[in-house]
């Protein structure tokens, strides 16, 4: 379920099948009319009603990148679209080596044509996950 806060074109998006947020930042904002939306970064956190009660789904990398897309699957669908309508996706990892497994698992979630998508390292994340990723959609 979605709950949206409209302030003038701009629209928040909230869904309790995703993380809630843990700062000052919205899980995605739908601008323009409805057509753009800006998915803020999800890490693999389980949702939970209670945030507090969030936790990491595991210290496993394939396991950490699979509730990433399943976070933003979910936040996708809240503002009326699917990881199909992605346009841009940027990707952080903590080790670029496990760029070939985000592939295969970024295969399992979305189809040709893939979104436009930069990846890169950083010293750390949020929580101490070790993927992060943020997306832009286009909805028809």
């Amino acid at each position: 379920m979605s709950v949206e806060h409209s302030a003038g074109t701009r629209q928040t998006i909230q869904t309790s099948k995703a993380p809630n947020a843990i700062g000052t930042y919205s899980q995605a904002v739908r601008v323009a009319a409805g057509q753009l939306v800006f998915i803020s970064g999800q890490i693999p956190l389980v949702p939970h009603a209670d945030p507090a009660q969030m936790t990491m789904v595991s210290d496993d990398f394939v396991e950490q990148a699979h509730q990433v897309f399943k976070n933003l699957r979910s936040v996708a669908e809240a503002s009326g679209g699917t990881l199909s309508d992605s346009t841009k996706l940027t990707i952080y990892l903590t080790d670029l080596g496990q760029f070939a497994t985000v592939n295969e698992i970024m295969a399992q979630y979305m189809n040709e044509p893939y979104p436009a998508r930069a990846a890169v390292q950083v010293s750390a994340l949020p929580k101490g996950a070790q993927i992060e990723i943020d997306a832009i959609l286009v909805l028809n």
